[in-house]
């Protein structure tokens, strides 16, 4: 990572300034939050520099301030990061927002790199600090919380066990093809097996259901037998590629990498050809906890929410909690698929330790719904609980209450919260995480969370009326 060198600023930035073309109105805003709140880009330095044996020396790199303002406005507008990197280029305005003014914009795996040096436990600050400057401004009090879940996705095909299995060997023949140019000897006694693989896994996609009961163990056994050849193989080249000398220390940092990988993707090669001779050849119900879906996103969970249109998904879990200001006071990235009512004692906990005191009024669906979790409410001191009851008789006493109007104005102001999901997904880039690795999903919800909330106080800020002056006297 290069120094991080605050630009200066020039004389044609002056000039530029000097003739008046303005930013949107909500990225003004979003500025002006930022300028006043330096402490939020402290946290971000703090990770562009982490690991680093001499920050100071080298060419310079990305600030900490435009490494967190061109963030917020790749997830503002939806952009991936070449046309982050063109639109912060051919705009001055965009330029001025994001700090590089009249200075030179680096490219676009700049960007990347630099994001990928944020960690989730710094966007999670940011936000609670966010969060806690809102209150401060006085624009938020937290009496009143709506909650749901969501699933955002991970960048993997629909996993079946033959599409699993061609994955590995495909994945393991191409790490050994690299090995294979990068030692001076080359690799002997590994067979290309990926056609005869191919072949079977699509017969096995393109059966019918008749051919499927007939034929599918057959066609799977073979599979196995060819991911099972493929990877001892693989395990025989890399345990000859050990003892290679005469090469270089670039070459040999880099082939130990190779040899890291195809023994990883191994590991997870046997993974699958268990878990597929379990469930095909022997018919055993596997766990989903024991399950892989996906050999490049072994962190991929398997959700089902009831939904007729997708009844699985494949992703994480996660839980957002909403002021009445549209401000996102609380998120959690979920492990598996947890029902939605575990979450409502651990948020109102977060609650009081962010508002000191609980809210007023606590809304969500009917999947929050139990007795323990009403009890919870009522001890924490919710003044109203606005959870409609799930399953079972109601009595009359229950029945009368969600027939109340205040019980009815609760669910309109829960409903809220579908909406601001709905933006999130469609235009914060939380439909589907196209990065690699549980940590930067974690970052990609942080990320969405934040720019949501920065939004929502620039234009809550932008709505306050200026305050009266006093009258002379």
């Amino acid at each position: 990572m290069s120094r991080i060198l605050d630009p200066q600023f020039s004389f044609a930035d002056l000039e530029l300034r000097s003739q008046g073309v303005q930013l949107d109105p909500t990225l003004r805003g979003i500025a002006e939050f930022l300028d006043q709140h330096s402490s939020l880009v402290e946290q971000v330095r703090v990770d562009l520099v982490r690991g680093l044996k001499k920050p100071t020396t080298g060419r310079n790199g990305i600030t900490a301030s435009q490494t967190l303002r061109a963030l917020i406005l790749m997830r503002v507008k939806n952009w991936d990061y070449r046309e982050l990197r063109e639109r912060i280029n051919d705009g001055y305005t965009l330029r001025a927002f994001t700090d590089f003014d009249s200075h030179r914009v680096p490219k676009h795996d700049a960007f990347n790199r630099a994001f990928h040096r944020l960690t989730p436990q710094t966007l999670e600050a940011i936000n609670q600090a966010v969060i806690r400057a809102a209150i401060e401004l006085g624009l938020e009090d937290g009496k009143k919380l709506r909650v749901d879940t969501t699933v955002v996705e991970t960048n993997v095909h629909y996993p079946t066990d033959a599409t699993l299995l061609w994955d590995s060997v495909r994945t393991i023949t191409r790490l050994v093809e690299d090995l294979h140019q990068k030692l001076p000897q080359g690799v002997e006694g590994f067979t290309h097996r990926t056609r005869s693989a191919r072949r079977r896994m699509q017969e096995i996609e393109r059966m019918s259901a008749r051919e499927r009961h007939e034929q599918q163990q057959p066609k799977y056994r073979e599979l196995i037998g060819i991911t099972e050849q493929v990877v001892q193989n693989a395990r025989q080249v890399v345990e000859r590629a050990k003892g290679t000398s005469g090469i270089d220390v670039v070459a040999g940092v880099v082939i130990d990498q190779l040899q890291k990988q195809i023994t990883s993707y191994c590991d997870l090669g046997d993974r699958v050809m268990d878990q597929t001779r379990r469930r095909v050849i022997e018919g055993e119900q596997v766990p989903t906890e024991e399950k892989v879906y996906s050999i490049f996103e072994t962190h991929t969970d398997l959700i089902k929410r009831g939904k007729a249109r997708k009844p699985v998904e494949f992703g994480h879990k996660v839980f957002l909690a909403e002021s009445a200001q549209g401000l996102i006071t609380d998120y959690q990235v979920r492990e598996g698929n947890p029902a939605d009512g575990v979450h409502v004692g651990p948020s109102l906990d977060r609650h009081r330790k962010t508002f000191q005191q609980a809210p007023e009024l606590y809304a969500g669906d009917r999947g929050f719904h139990s007795a323990e979790n009403q009890e919870k409410c009522e001890k924490a001191g919710v003044g109203h609980i606005g959870i409609p009851q799930r399953g079972g008789t109601k009595t009359a006493e229950r029945q009368a209450f969600e027939r109340s109007p205040q019980f009815k104005k609760s669910q309109r102001f829960r409903v809220g919260i579908e909406g601001r999901i709905s933006v999130l997904i469609r235009g914060r880039g939380m439909r589907r995480c196209l990065a690699k690795g549980r940590e930067r999903f974690e970052v990609l919800v942080g990320a969405a969370v934040l720019t949501n909330n920065l939004m929502r106080i620039a234009e809550l800020l932008k709505d306050q009326k200026p305050a009266r002056r006093p009258k002379a006297a």
